[in-house]
């Protein structure tokens, strides 16, 4: 089975500094979803890996973020795709969790239920925190340059163990790619 796991804001819907506070803030980036049905048609298994440290932080209830979840599963289904799961970290920056990407732990429990080798996980993200999570456990980073990806990208010169990574212009293309391979 292959798998694949994808970063939520940025990547799969609009994101915003000012955070996704409900179901009608959460906006698919033009393509995302037809990229991902895609990706379900090539017989991968997609997983999507977010941080919400907005329920932390009060903007918004685990009920709301559900709700938009449960958005973008219907969404999707009209495209023909599906997810298989949605692992999220609730925790703001200063709780000493282990789930709060750029720390692993959301990737090593789905590595962990899914039986998955980690050097042939492909990791989809726009931040430095979703390439770094995915070095830690050993998979695959590519970045995208929607949401905060332009600027990650400027980024990734200083740092030499990302500086060699793919980077797409957004999840469509990224598929493309990992598609045409």
């Amino acid at each position: 089975m292959k798998y694949i796991i994808l970063d939520r804001d940025g990547v799969i819907n609009q994101d915003s500094d000012a955070y996704i506070k409900s179901p009608e803030e959460f906006i698919p980036i033009p393509g995302s979803l037809e990229a991902m049905a895609r990706l379900n048609k090539a017989g991968y298994k997609i997983i999507i890996s977010t941080n919400q440290s907005g329920i932390a932080r009060g903007y918004y209830t685990e009920a709301t973020l559900a709700k938009m979840h449960e958005k973008l599963r219907i969404l999707l289904a009209k495209q023909g795709g599906e997810f298989e799961e949605i692992y999220f970290c609730p925790h703001g920056p200063d709780d000493k969790c282990d789930c709060r990407k750029p720390k692993p732990g959301m990737l090593t429990r789905i590595i962990s239920k899914y039986a998955i080798v980690p050097a042939d996980l492909l990791v989809i993200g726009d931040s430095l925190r979703d390439l770094q999570s995915a070095l830690t456990v050993g998979a695959q980073p590519i970045l995208v340059e929607t949401g905060k990806g332009q600027k990650t990208k400027l980024a990734l010169n200083e740092l030499p163990e990302l500086a060699d990574i793919p980077v797409y212009k957004d999840l469509s293309t990224a598929v493309d790619a990992i598609l045409n391979k």
